[in-house]
């Protein structure tokens, strides 16, 4: 796999995405349980391999979840630049200038050759953190602000202003509540 430095919002998608398909964020329920839920995972994030995923593809995936998480979790941004260091150590090789196309250069992290899925999916995911960290600091590392929720992510929004790990599903579920408890206060008394 080569990864592309500039492209650190890719990096930060499947971060997030794997951070939220965990049991703690979705209340007991692992939305990763096999290799079959993993490749539809990969294919979802444009991201390919030759061989489909084993079982101890899975498990490894799910170790690297939780560093990652660590990774969102932490208090300052040398502890973030180290954790993703870290990640970025196991499958990747030095960085490389390579051509985009005919006038511009590229920045790319390689994987090393026969690199583990969960050490190519760590390279990965960091430079997404390190792109965070660089282009928009680490306030955008977050809890959900959803009731209830223990998601954590990265906000790459323009804006800055992301709430919620899974917006469909937290940020859906908040809107919905809120939306009943007026009802409730406007309907009149029966």
């Amino acid at each position: 796999m080569r990864i592309p430095v500039e492209d650190y919002a890719w990096g930060v998608a499947v971060a997030n995405d794997l951070v939220a398909t965990s049991p703690t964020v979705r209340a007991g329920e692992d939305a990763l349980p096999g290799p079959i839920a993993l490749a539809d995972f990969l294919a979802g994030h444009r991201l390919r391999r030759d061989d489909p995923p084993t079982d101890e593809d899975v498990r490894q995936v799910h170790l690297l979840r939780r560093e990652v998480r660590g990774i969102i979790e932490t208090e300052t941004a040398e502890q973030a630049v180290a954790g993703a260091t870290v990640l970025i150590r196991r499958a990747g090789l030095p960085p490389t200038l390579e051509r985009a196309d005919a006038e511009r250069w590229e920045w790319r992290v390689p994987t090393a050759p026969g690199a583990r899925l969960a050490d190519e999916l760590a390279a990965l995911v960091a430079i997404g953190v390190l792109g965070v960290v660089r282009t928009l600091g680490h306030e955008r590392f977050r809890p959900c602000a959803a009731p209830g929720c223990r998601g954590v992510f990265a906000d790459i929004s323009r804006a800055g202003r992301r709430r919620y790990c899974m917006p469909d599903l937290c940020g859906n579920r908040v809107n919905v509540a809120n939306h009943r408890a007026r009802q409730r206060e406007w309907s009149p008394i029966r």
